[in-house]
């Protein structure tokens, strides 16, 4: 199965009437979340959602980073996205969400430069640290937070990420006295009762969808969409919660309220399944960025910004890595890593690339796709110089030494 990161729904769903609860707590029989649609044919897709600079904001959402936006992104690591395909409308089960079920969750607002997009996160420390999946982040160049119980934002940086996991660390300017989420201190076991708590659709206001565990090791394989690459994901938390666009990067919570995951993903058809990253393995990556252990997978601070957008294709999937441009985008040519965009002032502007250019080395590393692009920036940190060949539209062969930009968020 594939499945579509939590931002993006859209297909038809047959609403539950969910049995009493073990905990007393009364059984609730959802109603539909604002903005949500499921993708049809059965995909996975990212829980994020993102839109054009025009679009109205009632119709951005990230949860798990799943884009509506026909457009692209430009992806700092590409992302979970999916390929929409044809969508029709969703019933989803769920709730707005109580005063303890958004007990230290905030709303994620972020600008791309081709668009905005919106999801959630989880507060960490009263100082404003905020948890997140990266690819409610990716590529943007501001990231807002805004505290749900006390309604006020701040401006945000990306401390650090690890792409394999889909988690970012984030660091609120000015915060102090944030309240903070609970995190579970107990072992989830399958059937455990769950809920998973969102921006869904978007909308800046929090909805609930409950659920049950129904499996603690779960392997998913999200879409590409746009520029936004496709991602193998494992030893997810699987629950038959209604998942949602915008939801990516929220809370799922257990019968006690307390955190047991992040909201990522979810698939689409006649039933909804949810996924999240266990808060175990978030927390983690988090211990590893506060001690500023860099790796090839966790990666602190800004990272290597080339300055391009590689062009997307439907038939295949892109690279999913810190670093290329703005990320390499979904897919490329045969023959390497084919430019859509190029960012005024940045190293690939100075070395002369032009849209329909096609990347071919970096350095001493052959690109043949985005992947191979992603792969090879991976490395690499701002500041670095680094010789890059390209092919011209117009089939010519030529090579420039850039110095690698900051990329300007994450």
């Amino acid at each position: 199965m594939t499945t579509t990161p939590s931002h993006r729904v859209s297909a038809s769903t047959t609403a539950r009437t969910p049995a009493p609860r073990p905990d007393g707590r009364p059984a609730r029989r959802h109603g539909r979340r604002a903005g949500a649609t499921i993708l049809a044919g059965g995909l996975l897709t990212a829980l994020g959602v993102s839109v054009p600079v025009a679009a109205s904001a009632a119709a951005r959402v990230s949860l798990v980073d799943l884009p509506t936006s026909a457009q692209g992104r430009w992806g700092g690591q590409g992302g979970q996205g999916g390929y929409a395909g044809t969508t029709s409308s969703a019933t989803v089960d769920s709730d707005p969400a109580t005063a303890k079920e958004s007990t230290g969750v905030a709303l994620v607002d972020t600008v791309l430069p081709d668009g905005e997009a919106a999801g959630t996160g989880i507060v960490l420390t009263s100082d404003g640290e905020v948890l997140t999946n990266y690819h409610v982040v990716e590529g943007s160049t501001s990231v807002k937070v805004t505290i749900v119980g006390t309604g006020r934002s701040y401006t945000a940086e990306v401390v650090g990420a690890d792409q394999t996991a889909d988690v970012a660390l984030l660091q609120l300017k000015d915060a102090s006295g944030l309240t903070v989420a609970t995190i579970d201190d107990d072992t989830l076991k399958v059937g455990d009762d769950v809920t998973a708590v969102g921006n869904a659709g978007g909308t800046g206001t929090l909805t609930a969808a409950d659920g049950d565990v129904t499996d603690l090791s779960a392997s998913i394989t999200t879409q590409s969409e746009d520029t936004v690459a496709g991602e193998r994901l494992t030893r997810l938390i699987e629950t038959d919660a209604d998942v949602v666009a915008g939801d990516s990067g929220g809370p799922l919570l257990d019968a006690e309220g307390e955190v047991v995951g992040i909201d990522t993903a979810a698939s689409s058809g006649q039933e909804i399944d949810g996924y999240a990253v266990p808060i175990s393995t978030a927390l983690a990556v988090v211990t590893q960025i506060r001690s500023g252990d860099e790796t090839s997978a966790v990666r602190i601070g800004a990272a290597a910004f080339l300055g391009v957008q590689v062009a997307t294709s439907l038939t295949s999937d892109a690279g999913y890595g810190y670093g290329s441009a703005y990320g390499t985008g979904s897919t490329s040519t045969a023959t390497g890593a084919t430019i859509a965009g190029v960012v005024s002032g940045d190293a690939a502007d100075d070395a002369g690339l032009e849209a329909g250019d096609a990347i071919t080395k970096v350095g001493s590393a052959s690109v043949t796709d985005a992947a191979g692009l992603t792969k090879a920036l991976a490395t690499m940190a701002p500041g670095d110089r680094v010789t890059v060949t390209w092919t011209t539209s117009d089939g010519e062969q030529q090579s420039a030494t850039v110095t690698l930009d900051a990329s300007p968020v994450n």
